[in-house]
C-alpha cells in the first residue's frame, strides 16, 4: 500500500470517527422520552431542540463547507467538535421550565457544531481516492454518524437513568469536545496536482494532458435543474427516516404497550442506517446513483405504510431495520451524486448547498410528528405523510440525470520518480 493511499484511510477513518461523535444528534429520541416523562414536556417541546439542530445542522453545512473548502478541514472540524461539546454542556443547565436554554445548547450551538465537523469529514476523504470508489468512501465515513446511536443511546438511557438528565448532558459535553478536537488533527487535503492510485495520466512530460469534467462552483450549480430535483427528493427522503428516528423510541411506547424497547429499537436504526450508508455506497458505484435512489426510495415508502401495523416486537425491529437502512443510504448516495454531478474541487459547499434540503426534512419530519401525535394521539397520519413523499422523490428520481458533460483540458506536472 502507497504511502497516499495509507494517508487516505487515515483521513478516512478520522472523518469517521468524528462522525461517531457527532451523531449525538440520533440520541435524541432516548433523550426526548425522558423530557416528556421526568419533566412533563408534551412531544412537541420535545421535538423542538432536536428539530432546531437538525435545521441549524443543515444552513451551517453551507458556510462550513466553503470554508473548508478554503482554509482546510482540520481547522473547521476541530471547532465544530468544540462547539458540539460546549452546546451539550449548555443544555446541562437547562430545566423543566427553561426549555429555550436547552434550544440555544442543544439546537443552536450544538446543532452548529455538527454541522461544521460533519461538513469537514467527507471532502477531504474523497479527495484521496479515485472516482470509482467515491461512493464506497462516502458511505464509509457518514456511517459513523448513524452507527453513532449503536453505543450513544444505551450509554445515554444509563447516565439519564443513574444521573438525570442535566449531568447526562455535561459527561457527553466533555467527553465529545475532546474527542472530535482530538480526532479533526488528523484530517487533511492532499496535495496540489494530487492524482489517485489507479488513475493514469497520459505521457509523462510536463506538458501531458488530461480531461477532467467541469468543477462546478455553488453559482453554477444553483443555475442548474439538477440541483434542485436532487434537493427536493432528498427533503422529501429524509422527513421519512428522520421522522422515525427522532420519535423511535415513543413510537415504540404507544405500538407496543408494557414493553421498553426504546433504546434498543434506536440502536437497531443506527446499525442499518450505517450499513445502508456503506452498502448504497458500493452498490450505487456498480448500478448508479439515481437507480439506487429509486429502490431506496420505493422500499421506504412501503416500509411508512405499513408501519402504523407493526405491533410485536419483531416486526417493530423489522421495520426499524428497513426505516434505518434507506434512511442512511441516502446519506451516501446524495453527497456522492453531488460529487459526480458538480465535481469535488468544490464539494464543500455543493453538498453543503445540497444538504439544505436534508435540514428542511429533519424539521418538519419531527415537528409535524410531533403536533399530529399531540392532535391525534397516534403517528399513523404521520406515517401515511411520509410515504406520499417518498413516493413523489421516486418519480422525480426518474427525470434526474447529471448535467450534460463539460471537459476542460488542464496541465499535469510532471512527476519525477527520482
Amino acid at each position: 500500500m502507497s504511502s497516499s493511499s495509507t494517508r487516505g484511510w487515515v483521513v478516512t477513518l478520522a472523518g469517521t470517527g468524528i462522525n461517531l461523535a457527532l451523531g449525538v444528534l440520533y440520541s435524541w429520541s432516548v433523550i426526548a422520552k425522558s423530557l416528556t416523562k421526568e419533566w412533563g414536556w408534551s412531544a412537541s417541546d420535545a421535538s423542538l431542540p432536536y428539530a432546531v439542530a437538525c435545521g441549524i445542522f443543515a444552513i451551517v453545512m453551507v458556510f462550513a463547507g466553503r470554508a473548508q473548502d478554503k482554509i482546510g478541514p482540520k481547522i473547521v472540524a476541530a471547532i465544530g467538535g468544540a462547539m458540539t461539546g460546549l452546546g451539550l454542556i449548555l443544555s446541562s443547565y437547562a430545566s423543566q421550565d427553561n426549555l429555550a436554554l436547552m434550544i440555544i445548547g442543544f439546537g443552536v450551538l450544538a446543532g452548529t457544531g455538527i454541522g461544521l465537523g460533519y461538513a469537514s469529514a467527507t471532502p477531504p476523504a474523497v479527495k484521496w481516492f479515485p472516482p470509482a470508489k467515491k461512493g464506497m468512501i462516502t458511505g464509509i465515513v457518514v456511517s459513523g454518524f448513524g452507527l453513532a446511536s449503536v453505543y450513544i443511546s444505551p450509554v445515554t438511557k444509563s447516565l439519564l437513568g443513574s444521573l438525570g438528565i442535566n449531568k447526562t448532558f455535561m459527561i457527553l459535553g466533555i467527553a465529545f469536545f475532546i474527542v472530535t478536537v482530538l480526532m479533526a488533527q488528523l484530517l487533511k487535503d492532499p496535495p496540489a496536482g494530487y492524482v489517485p492510485a489507479g488513475m493514469s495520466t497520459k505521457g509523462t512530460t510536463a506538458a501531458a494532458k488530461a480531461s477532467a469534467r467541469h468543477e462546478y462552483d455553488w453559482h453554477e450549480m444553483m443555475k442548474t435543474p439538477q440541483f434542485y430535483l436532487l434537493w427536493l427528493m432528498y427533503a422529501f427522503a429524509s422527513f421519512a427516516g428522520l421522522m422515525i428516528i427522532g420519535h423511535m423510541a415513543k413510537i415504540a411506547g404507544k405500538q407496543l404497550t408494557g414493553v421498553d424497547l426504546g433504546f434498543i429499537l434506536v440502536a437497531v436504526l443506527a446499525v442499518f442506517n450505517a450499513g445502508g450508508r456503506i452498502i448504497a455506497g458500493i452498490a450505487s458505484d456498480k448500478l448508479g446513483r439515481t437507480k439506487t435512489m429509486l429502490m431506496v426510495f420505493i422500499s421506504q415508502a412501503v416500509v411508512m405504510l405499513v408501519f402504523a401495523k407493526l405491533n410485536t416486537v419483531t416486526l417493530l425491529v423489522l421495520g426499524a431495520a428497513a426505516v434505518g437502512f434507506n434512511y442512511g443510504a441516502n446519506l451516501s448516495l446524495f453527497p456522492s451524486t453531488t460529487a459526480d454531478f458538480f465535481g469535488t474541487k468544490n464539494l464543500g459547499v455543493n453538498y453543503g448547498l445540497v444538504f439544505t434540503a436534508w435540514g428542511v426534512g429533519g424539521v418538519f419530519g419531527s415537528m409535524v410528528a410531533g403536533k399530529i401525535v399531540d392532535i391525534t394521539t397516534s403517528y399513523n397520519m404521520a406515517f401515511i405523510v411520509a410515504a406520499v413523499l417518498c413516493v413523489l422523490a421516486a418519480l422525480l428520481s426518474f427525470i434526474t440525470k447529471a448535467p450534460q458533460t463539460v471537459v476542460v483540458t488542464r496541465e499535469i506536472p510532471s512527476m519525477s520518480r527520482d
